[in-house]
């Protein structure tokens, strides 16, 4: 299980993730409000402005503050580690 750190010590993981969008479309805030009605909304802003969406394939919405290309590029760096780790062992 890989995990990636999308803030302020909030790590998640990895292979659970779907998508990362932006929060500026109608679509995408009419998924966090479903999200947050349905309990399945996990905000790790920390009361700062959302720049990315985090789908799971859990149907959980996490908010964060780092922007998606950030998230992303975190993501790979941990999964490309992984990879390397694995053939080492």
């Amino acid at each position: 299980m890989q995990l990636v750190n999308i803030g302020f010590g909030n790590l998640i993981c990895a292979q659970r993730i779907v998508a990362i969008v932006s929060p500026e479309s109608a679509p995408i805030k009419r998924i966090i409000q479903d999200a947050k009605e349905r309990g399945a909304l996990i905000d790790a802003t920390h009361g700062r402005r959302t720049r990315a969406v985090l789908m799971t394939d859990s149907d959980h919405v996490i908010l964060t503050y780092l922007q998606s290309e950030t998230v992303a590029n975190r993501m790979e760096g941990n999964l490309a580690a992984g990879e390397t780790e694995d053939v080492d062992a």
